[in-house]
């Protein structure tokens, strides 16, 4: 019975590895292990390097050589089946011959957040529809989580927006509603 069991936590952890590498891809990092966290009220992903693959400067998004690991991080995902999840992963750091030795970038993540980009942009969006205290509740996350996602969100905007289409801003005053006098 309890091979059993083991046999099914194996096959459950391969189907989520599966739906992760289809919907959520990294380049140059591979889900290795998913595992119910110690409370069983969370799934932890270990994530490592792809064999062969460098480490890219967070300060000049360059390859840089590796110089050695932070001790292992959690970065909360997107819940499945309203089961939490975190991603795990030891940051490497990397020598860079323009910025020195600094933290490596990571797709999934956005310098010291503890919420990775996906999660950040679907808190956001819900975020859009209910109330930021609702979308905490939903989710099973803190009210400061959506409003650092919503703020990560608007200022991604801010930075990535152009004006060059924009020839003139100003209003008429044939558009405007009449005064009356009474």
């Amino acid at each position: 019975m309890r091979f059993t069991l083991e046999v099914f936590a194996i096959i459950r952890a391969m189907e989520l590895l599966t739906i992760l590498n289809h919907c959520h891809h990294h380049r140059g990092f591979v889900y290795q292990h998913a595992r119910f966290g110690p409370n069983r009220k969370s799934i932890e992903v270990d994530l490592r390097p792809r064999a062969g693959s460098g480490a890219i400067c967070s300060g000049c998004h360059q390859p840089a050589p590796g110089y050695d690991h932070l001790p292992e991080r959690r970065v909360e995902f997107i819940p499945f089946w309203g089961i939490l999840v975190f991603f795990l992963y030891r940051m490497r750091r990397v020598q860079c011959r323009n910025c020195g030795i600094v933290v490596e970038e990571v797709p999934w993540g956005d310098g010291k957040h503890q919420l990775t980009r996906a999660y950040m942009l679907f808190l956001a969006r819900w975020a859009r529809k209910l109330s930021w205290k609702e979308t905490a509740e939903a989710f099973h996350t803190s009210w400061d989580q959506v409003c650092d996602a919503v703020e990560y969100v608007v200022g991604w905007g801010l930075e990535h927006r152009t004006l060059e289409p924009i020839r003139a801003i100003g209003w008429m005053k044939s558009s405007a509603p009449k005064a009356t006098n009474t």
